[in-house]
């Protein structure tokens, strides 16, 4: 059964991103290094905080703790995961 891993909300609307996975880590980019140099969609300048990604992983930097669960998948291994996203709004209309 996958758990909880993250949820994203707007409060103003109600909105929300729930993400759900039975992996352990969700590593998060955030565009911080973004200095509004790049262009975007439409010829718009992409700015520190335009975009979020979400990734659901094994664990972060497992190849160089001794202590983590190893990430390697061997020839004839089978991976298998499993990541849900909801999206929707707590608003009652």
């Amino acid at each position: 059964m996958a758990g909880r891993a993250a949820r994203l909300e707007h409060p103003g609307s109600g909105r929300f991103l729930e993400i759900r996975t039975d992996q352990p880590s969700l590593q998060i980019y955030a565009g911080n290094r973004l200095d509004g140099t790049l262009i975007g969609r439409h010829g718009r300048l992409l700015r520190q905080s335009d975009g979020i990604a979400l990734e659901t992983q094994r664990h972060s930097d497992a190849p160089n703790q001794p202590a983590f669960p190893s990430p390697v998948l061997n020839p004839g291994e089978t991976y298998r995961s499993t990541t849900t996203w909801r999206l929707g709004s707590d608003v009652k209309r």
